[in-house]
């Protein structure tokens, strides 16, 4: 059993062309770079950033979103050289298979199923909540929920992932031309509230920029809720302070997941060499700076402790604050905006991530078809939305929302020292794109999203190690021993085992043959006696 057998980047090549497998090339630069606004740019903007600077930096948000870029950009470096060398589908897993090993590719690719999949339920049960708020400043009254034999049915996350699972289905471009739509409305959104927000700020607002670190008072339940970092110290559970900024750093992390996403289109992008690089930086570039002039405008209007003493805050809390009831109205619309195009994203990414396992044999070959008009995964897509459709309309899955992140980072890291492999197994490729400064940013990447990794909560790290024992027994029950590439390597051994018995054979008869031939010439010799 050799669990670090590793799949040739000629091999994976040709798999991405297999007849009723392969995926169309149709995506531009273009296409991408809004992918990736479109996937990061979601209610987040207005809720993510108002939580880390209520509950952990203070005004020091925008240092957390700076060092959450930074280490989002080393990441995605390291994917774009990947990328450009090995264009198929997969992202994170097809890079891990290609240099370390089947068993620690399908843990990356277990990993992004977990990322993708809970990122997808948790967005699609809160488009709904978002839509009812809608509906509730228009003068309705739509509830989120429906209540069914005491279940809660979420049937906004219904609606919505239906919606796309038909987009994706129909294609990959018509959908990315109704996200290309949708983005561009929401970044309009983002751009009101940033212009209307500074109008409101107040540079007291931003003392102190770096709160002193608070002890936290929910006792032997904060140990849960701390960061796995401050845990293994032995630091007392607080908040605040510089420890505070990466706790931060860690929580607005989830801004930068899409980025990983688009390079699992890879397979459909035209001229993926160029295309790549240009579509992931560029959309990181608008992301980053988006983020950034959000984070500054909600610290500046309010007092981030009056953002702690809301129970949710969220970029609302602060224009409620400071009256503007109006603006209040446009962020739930963005909001609702911003969750659509992000669904569909993330909808695709785990189909094509599923897509690539299932072709190799780890999950059932069925998975992997393809429709022969549309070059869609059509039987995988719909099986993809309706497993999201349920545990989002039918379970509190926002309860695992930080499992996106350690998902994503675990990925980040194991991409980011694969790069070092790849470079020293196949020295003979020449990727269009090269993370510059040779080892240093790939390792300085792995480190950067190993801590940033550890200050994720205690109570996530349990979850994710209980998530990854559930990967293991069902890598070992069922994906090595229907893995193609164990297929070959035993092909390949009954081989050369069929080889070696010819040759033995071959041996034994030449031995019997000199022997016959010895015992003749003594049966002569003794007779001429």
């Amino acid at each position: 059993m050799n669990l670090l057998r590793t799949k040739s980047i000629e091999q994976s090549m040709a798999d991405a062309d297999e007849p009723g497998r392969k995926l169309k090339r149709s995506l531009s630069s273009w296409d991408l770079m809004i992918m990736g606004v479109a996937v990061a740019v979601g209610a987040g903007i207005f809720s993510v950033g108002a939580k880390a600077a209520a509950n952990f930096s203070g005004p020091a948000v925008t240092l957390s979103f700076a060092i959450a870029a930074v280490t989002c950009a080393l990441a995605i470096m390291c994917y774009a050289e990947f990328a450009t060398a090995l264009p198929v589908a997969g992202s994170a897993y097809v890079f891990t298979y290609a240099t370390m090993g089947e068993l620690l590719a399908w843990i990356i690719g277990w990993n992004l199923i977990l990322e993708l999949f809970t990122a997808a339920a948790v967005i699609a049960k809160y488009w709904g909540i978002y839509l009812s708020k809608v509906f509730a400043l228009m003068g309705a009254d739509v509830p989120p929920a429906l209540s069914l034999g005491g279940v809660d049915l979420y049937w906004g996350a219904f609606l919505i992932v239906a919606v796309f699972t038909v987009l994706l289905v129909l294609g990959t471009k018509l959908s990315a031309r109704v996200g290309n739509v949708f983005t561009l409305i929401k970044i309009a959104v983002v751009l009101f509230v940033i212009v209307v927000g500074f109008t409101y700020v107040k540079f007291e607002n931003y003392a102190p920029f770096v709160p002193a670190a608070e002890p936290t008072s929910g006792g032997a339940a904060d140990v849960l809720k701390q960061s796995f970092f401050g845990f293994l110290t032995g630091a007392a559970p607080a908040q605040y302070g510089t420890l505070g900024i990466f706790a931060g750093a860690a929580l607005v992390f989830f801004a930068f997941i899409g980025f990983d996403v688009v390079a699992t289109s890879a397979e459909e992008v035209k001229n993926p060499q160029k295309t790549l690089p240009r579509g992931i930086f560029g959309g990181l570039a608008v992301v980053t700076l988006l983020y950034i002039l959000v984070s500054l405008a909600l610290t500046g209007m309010v007092s981030y402790t009056d953002l702690a003493a809301a129970e949710t805050p969220t970029l609302t809390t602060a224009f409620e604050a400071v009256g503007n009831t109006t603006a209040a109205k446009v962020i739930a619309f963005g909001s609702l905006i911003g969750l659509t195009t992000v669904i569909m994203v993330l909808l695709m990414g785990l189909s094509r991530v599923v897509l690539a396992m299932s072709r190799d044999g780890l999950l059932p070959r069925a998975l992997s078809k393809t429709s022969e008009k549309r070059s869609t995964p059509v039987r995988l897509q719909i099986i993809c939305g309706a497993a999201v459709a349920l545990v989002a309309g039918l379970t509190n899955v926002d309860l695992l929302e930080e499992m996106i992140n350690i998902g994503t980072l675990s990925a980040f890291v194991v991409v980011s020292l694969g790069i070092l492999v790849l470079r020293k197994k196949r020295p003979d490729l020449k990727p269009s794109f090269r993370v510059p400064f040779g080892k240093v940013l790939p390792v300085v990447s792995a480190v950067l999203c190993l801590y940033l990794m550890t200050n994720l909560a205690v109570e996530t790290w349990i979850f994710f190690a209980g998530w990854l024992v559930i990967g293991v027994v069902i890598y070992f029950a069922y994906g090595q021993r229907h893995s193609r590439l164990n297929e070959k390597f035993a092909e390949a051994k009954s081989a050369v085992n069929a080889a070696d018995s010819t040759d033995s054979s071959t041996d034994s008869s030449k031995d019997a043959g000199l022997a016959g031939s010895d015992a003749a010439a003594d049966d002569e010799a003794l007779t001429r006696r």
